[in-house]
């Protein structure tokens, strides 16, 4: 803990600078107070910066009611007002509050910018940054905020993990940099950054953050925006802003979306007929006769229609300077998984008072979230697809719940041995409850002296608590915990605390030297990040409480924690207003790494060149925007690797690997692998892009081309035979790069005080390449490593191999031999090295899981200032998935070649096959074209306006969730295979939880 020490030596004198009392008076200020609306509907906005006039940086923005209040200085006579989607505001101080209503237009370059530890301009912004607000959030029952965004920002792909409340989605942006460590993105929220390990008994680590509280999200995609995050912002960084208070009047705000869900597409499987005709003619007399006389549609019974409810409250103004916000969450929502549901009750508090004359500005936020969750047994969802379709759900015996189970009176519990249990006595009678807490909080300082007003001491200091606590119960008459003639079921608690805490100071000098016409903005500072987990280890339960004997664990609790020191600067240098140029360097520390290797170099550079204002095309009046940036940045990783992964350490053997002595049997120590010479992954980035406007801003977009080389991959590769050590273990070994261009575009087509219409389109392309997997580059004798596995086979198969040369996460398959009309022979394949044997040698490496291109459109249109409607379209081409659920069921073994009668996919109707041939799993078959365009969302709102002779507004607004999806995979849901399937692994459909589509009515009230 030597480096923990280090921060109180280096903290005093910037404490001493912050708190110092001066003597010097102030200049002379006067503060500035009103009001901006929309011009179109008098409603208030959010967010518009005010600026005064002839200020590079410095200003305020609008709070949640469009107030704001500016401390300026006594000769300032006009603010300058700017705000994503409307135009460019100049309005004269007078004597009173302020009254500003903004056109809608599209864009402008005085809009701030938030970037890592400050904001700037937008024009002032070198590096690969985008930034979506309220007002452009997909609509709707969202339960993770993440999906607020998905489709709205080219580079980076969102993809819903399930369709289960609170499950979250898997973030990529730019391909993610990594094969075995993390590939997820940095979020960073009002300041501290959110670890990404998951919570005990909660689904999403961001299914705590309510919506309602997100004021807009700000992505730095390159190294050169990222780099000042260090070795956390390998995969980009996720800025959440939260809303703030206003220091004008209450205001209160009632925001409800209440929503029923429903499953569109089920797993095709035979129907009772089928199975019974399949049965019939191919099955043993035995067979036969144990088919029932029901015919059941096992997926029908587990799945419903899914109820819910988020509702928001909140309340702003501002009490003698001291602006305030509160808000008051709370929503449950039912999965459409029968017995599945989360309840989430959350308060948040921000508030933003100044003192000392406007010298110093504190910003604090807290919240807590407390969930309470019944996850449904997901075992059901596979057992749906395969239980015997000739079955009842019930029987008249009330033994093992009253559900019918596959029985054997000569087996001891009475309980057909290797038989799959009733799916809805699974859902029904286990109960895994849980109670997740989270609380995130920060506290930021802002000094300006007042000696030299251009330098700020800033501090952060913030916390990020969670408890997870829960338990899984199963009574003791369920088939699946049944134990005969004694205590049976189970009853396991589980608990896990997590404690993250961040301390940075920093201190920022701005200065704007019209001399020579320049502008610096100039910060350095210091980062302290600790991160410790307590996960308690409980012994095995049955139902009744009683211990399971030999079930005490060998340690009451584990405590793994690390902790990152960092010295970060940054050096942003305009010059004309024309010219900028943006230098970061972050020095990091990790306790993960071994002394000598613990610290780390991400340096950044980029400049960037407002073409539109050399003098050459000032005057045009077409173009009304035209940068050009460039920059190149290195960034480190360090997640994944296990905390004390460089020290040599020995755990307790498993109870099958005991030793006797006399009649005794004892558990012995053995010793793991270990790498003291682990280092940092790193990323090296080279962007160019060009920002562009066109009609006064009518049209704007950018375009982006980016190369992104990781070297040192963590990869987990074997140990050398006879070390006594495990079989693997994580090294520094190979190197892969991702290259891509990113292009968006902006249009307002119509813009009049009645009709206003807007588009957005964005596309990306990504390609990635393992370039190096061994110590020694080119080394053709090592194939690669195995990845992706898959159901149904006996040991472990793998679907893909990463290997030099092509992509992660490449179908490494048997191609598969087909007759005349088009259908697979089955256990037939293309012997490619024409040995006559087919073996794991004539696998090949074809397509990949990761999508090549994605896009994103949106469309919105406002008539009258009264009604809106809009759209929201995503699509993902070049992606294949691998579908388990045809590979493992659709044969007539899966029927007719088990204790029990299971049920097929229909793909055996198409097939055929027999089933038993072990390489019939890993037939190129069974890949698909999972490319898709889906219709997120579609909504239509109507803006009542005043209301209660006008002492409140409403709004309302309808829409439909998951409208449709075009793809030519047949399995479930191309979507959610690309993301994960129940095995963990992307591309691989294997009874997915299904997304449902949701119809969604929201009201909002403002009084």
């Amino acid at each position: 803990m030597n480096m923990k020490k280090r921060l109180l030596a280096r903290m005093p004198f910037l404490l001493l600078l912050l708190f110092v009392h001066t003597a010097l008076l102030a200049q002379q200020k006067k503060l500035v107070s009103g009001k901006v609306t929309d011009q179109r509907d008098g409603s208030p906005l959010q967010g518009v910066s005010v600026v005064p006039k002839g200020a590079l940086s410095g200003g305020a923005v609008t709070a949640q009611d469009g107030s704001f209040s500016i401390q300026v200085d006594a000769r300032v006579r006009t603010l300058v007002f700017s705000s994503v989607g409307y135009g460019i505001q100049e309005v004269p101080i007078g004597s009173g509050p302020l009254a500003v209503s903004l056109t809608a237009g599209l864009g402008n370059l005085n809009e701030v910018v938030v970037i890592g530890y400050g904001s700037v301009r937008k024009k002032d912004v070198t590096g690969a940054v985008a930034t979506v607000d309220e007002k452009d959030f997909q609509k709707g029952n969202i339960t993770t905020p993440e999906q607020m965004i998905a489709g709205k920002i080219p580079g980076v792909s969102i993809i819903s993990n399930s369709g289960q409340p609170g499950a979250g989605s898997t973030i990529r942006i730019r391909g993610g940099a990594s094969l075995n460590a993390s590939n997820d993105p940095l979020i960073v929220l009002d300041g501290v950054p959110l670890s990404n390990d998951a919570v005990s008994g909660a689904g999403s680590p961001l299914s705590f953050i309510n919506g309602q509280d997100i004021e807009s999200f700000t992505v730095l995609k390159d190294a050169s925006a990222a780099a000042i995050y260090g070795t956390r912002a390998s995969n980009g960084v996720i800025i959440i802003t939260t809303k703030k208070g206003s220091s004008m009047g209450l205001k209160l705000t009632f925001n409800s979306v209440n929503s029923v869900g429903s499953v569109t597409k089920k797993v095709p499987v035979l129907s009772a007929a089928q199975f019974r005709s399949v049965v019939n003619t191919n099955g043993s007399a035995a067979q036969i006769a144990s088919m029932g006389g029901a015919s059941t549609n096992w997926q029908d019974q587990i799945f419903q229609s899914a109820f819910g409810t988020n509702n928001t409250i909140s309340m702003t103004g501002g009490i003698k300077s001291l602006p305030y916000r509160l808000s008051f969450g709370y929503q449950d929502q039912n999965g459409v998984l029968k017995t599945d549901n989360l309840t989430n009750t959350s308060l948040s508090l921000a508030l933003t008072p100044s003192f000392f004359d406007n010298h110093l500005k504190v910003d604090l936020n807290v919240r807590g979230v407390a969930e309470t969750a019944r996850f449904g047994n997901t075992g059901a969802i596979g057992g749906a697809v395969t239980f015997d379709p000739t079955q009842p759900v019930y029987t008249k015996s009330p033994r093992y719940g009253g559900y019918y189970e596959w029985l054997d009176s000569t087996a001891p519990t009475g309980l057909k041995n290797l038989a799959g249990r009733n799916p809805v006595g699974l859902l029904e009678q286990t109960f895994n409850k849980s109670h997740p807490k989270r609380s995130i909080g920060s506290l930021q300082l802002d000094y300006k002296f007042h000696f030299l007003p251009d330098l700020h001491a800033k501090i952060n200091a913030g916390y990020d608590v969670s408890m997870g606590a829960g338990s899984t119960y199963v009574p003791d008459s369920a088939a699946s915990a049944y134990i005969a003639g004694g205590t049976g079921g189970s009853n396991n608690p589980y608990k896990q605390t997590v404690t993250n805490t961040v301390f940075e100071a920093y201190l920022n000098y701005t200065k704007d030297l019209k001399a020579i016409q320049s502008h610096l903005d100039v910060i350095g500072g210091y980062s302290y990040n600790d991160f410790l987990t307590k996960v308690y280890n409980y012994a095995s339960f049955y139902a009744s409480g009683s211990k399971v004997a030999n079930s005490d664990p060998a340690f009451p609790f584990d405590k793994p924690e690390h902790t990152l020191l960092s010295y970060f600067g940054r050096l942003v240098y305009g010059f004309k207003d024309r010219y900028v140029l943006t230098a970061t360097v972050r020095r990091d520390g990790s306790s993960r790494f071994a002394p000598g290797n613990q610290w780390g170099w991400f340096p950044s550079l980029a400049g960037a060149w407002m073409i539109k204002d050399e003098p050459f095309l000032k005057s045009s009046g077409a173009i009304s925007d035209l940068k050009l940036r460039v920059g190149y940045g290195i960034t480190g990783q360090q997640d994944g690797i296990p905390n004390y992964g460089y020290l040599a350490d020995y755990s307790l053997s498993s109870a099958n690997a005991s030793y006797q002595f006399g009649s005794n049997y004892y558990q012995g120590y053995r010793p793991a692998g270990y790498n003291p010479a682990l280092t940092w992954e790193q990323t090296a980035t080279t962007n160019i892009g060009l920002d562009y406007g066109l009609f006064d801003g009518r049209i704007s977009g950018s375009l982006d081309v980016y190369e992104k080389k990781t070297s040192h991959l963590l990869n987990t590769i074997p140990q050398p035979a006879g070390s006594n050590f495990a079989a693997f273990f994580i090294a520094n070994v190979g190197n892969m790069t991702n290259k891509g261009v990113e292009y968006s575009i902006n249009a307002q087509p119509i813009r009049s005080r009645n009709l206003v219409w807007n588009l957005g389109f964005n596309i990306t392309y990504n390609e990635n390449k393992i370039t190096n997997l061994t110590v020694v580059p080119g080394d053709t004798s090592y194939l690669g490593f195995p990845s992706g596995a898959i159901a149904g086979g006996i040991g472990g198969q793998f679907a893909f191999l990463n290997a030099v040369g092509g992509a992660k996460n490449t179908f490494y398959l048997y191609q598969q031999v087909y007759d005349k009309t088009g259908k697979p022979i089955e256990g037939v394949f293309v012997d490619q090295n024409k040995d006559g044997i087919i073996n794991q040698h004539d696998q090949v490496k074809s397509k990949s899981a990761d999508p090549k291109v994605f896009l994103g459109f949106s469309t919105d249109v406002t008539i009258h200032n009264k009604w809106s409607a809009g759209f929201v379209l995503r699509g993902s081409f070049g992606n294949y998935d691998y579908n388990n659920i045809w590979s493992q069921t659709g044969n007539q073994a899966q029927i007719l070649g088990n204790p029990v009668l299971y049920n097929a996919s229909s793909n055996f109707l198409t097939t055929g096959f027999k089933g038993g041939n072990g390489q019939q799993l890993l037939s190129d078959y069974y890949i698909s074209n999972a490319s898709f365009l889906r219709m997120d969302n579609i909504n239509v709102g109507y803006n009542a306006g005043k209301i209660m002779h006008g002492q409140a507004t409403l709004k309302l607004n309808l829409s439909v969730q998951n409208v449709f999806v075009i793809t030519k995979y047949k399995g479930l849901d191309p979507e959610i295979a690309a993301a994960a399937s129940t095995l963990g692994n992307p591309g691989i459909d294997n009874n997915l939880y299904p997304r449902p589509r949701t119809v969604a009515l929201a009201i909002n009230l403002g009084f």
